[in-house]
């Protein structure tokens, strides 16, 4: 029998890791085309790089074509490896970092959408506060659902996360950051927006927006009310439906106050259909040392307290 061919049979070069960076936007971006703009390098050359990692690897990671793009079952093993290796360069690039009284590396941030509108600024303040610290720090934020910043803490591919506090998950330390009060909308063009806001409103008969992500038992139970009619998988979808004068939801209040204070969209029944959201900052409880980590952390509790 041929013995099969060894991939890497030596270090891991730049090169390797250059393709790797490639291969891990391409996959997280569902494609060729969507990672142009993201690695700032044409179709071609991100094709090139592609073939030259298969190669490499001497692995097919993945199907490209009409059809669309897909991991094969060795390119899906390969990514998840991938992700383990950089979050360890990283890892390690910060400790040493850590041992130095100079900031100086990234911090990966994961965030929950909407909230840069919340009155309280305390993540923008505190990455502010953490730029001044360390003008050379790298700051990459990314927004995505609360089940993803999660287990991107858990993996070590975010330093930290913001989510709405549902849940407690035994790796992970939560931080409480604040709190969010949520009402039931409808816009300027729905009918019930003539309703007198003094008078109760029957909500069974009137087409809404259900969020399409998790929530609290007690948040579930004000939606059971509603006649469910369309869904959206966060909050601008809902306020895109709102805006239609089709639907009625439950939106933030700092996120719906632009329209409200342009009249374009009231609260129903305001002093009955709310809830409060509690959010916090999440880490991983056996993350190693990382003193840029620390210092946002510090800046948080700080602007927190």
């Amino acid at each position: 029998m041929k013995p099969r061919k060894l991939a890497l049979p030596g270090q891991i070069s730049d090169t390797d890791l250059r393709l790797l960076r490639i291969f891990r936007k391409v996959v997280e971006c569902g494609g060729f085309s969507a990672a142009e703009v993201e690695l700032n390098i044409s179709r071609a050359a991100i094709s090139i790089a592609m073939n030259e990692l298969e190669g490499r690897l001497a692995l097919r990671l993945c199907q490209r074509g009409r059809s669309g793009f897909s991991l094969t079952q060795e390119g899906s093993e390969v990514y998840q490896a991938t992700l383990q290796m950089l979050a360890a360069i990283e890892g390690f690039r910060t400790h040493v970092n850590s041992l130095h009284d100079y900031l100086k590396g990234e911090l990966n941030i994961g965030i929950t959408d909407s909230l840069v509108t919340m009155p309280q600024m305390l993540i923008t303040q505190a990455l502010g506060a953490l730029k001044d610290r360390g003008p050379d720090v790298q700051i990459n934020i990314r927004m995505i659902p609360p089940n993803d910043i999660e287990l991107g803490v858990l993996d070590g591919r975010l330093h930290v996360g913001i989510i709405p506090a549902l849940k407690s998950l035994p790796g992970l330390h939560y931080r409480p950051l604040y709190e969010e009060v949520s009402q039931l909308y409808c816009s300027s063009t729905h009918p019930l927006y003539a309703h007198p806001a003094s008078e109760p409103v029957a909500l069974s008969g009137w087409d809404a927006v259900l969020p399409a992500y998790a929530q609290t038992p007690q948040i579930k139970a004000l939606h059971e009310p509603l006649k469910a009619a369309a869904s959206a998988t966060d909050r601008e979808g809902i306020a895109f439906l709102i805006l239609t004068g089709r639907y009625i939801g439950y939106l933030p209040t700092h996120y719906a106050d632009r329209w409200v204070r342009e009249q374009s969209m009231r609260a129903i029944n305001p002093g009955t259909n709310r809830y409060v959201t509690h959010y916090s900052a999440i880490t991983r409880k056996t993350a190693p040392p990382n003193l840029i980590l620390e210092s946002y952390l510090e800046e948080l509790d700080r602007l927190a307290g």
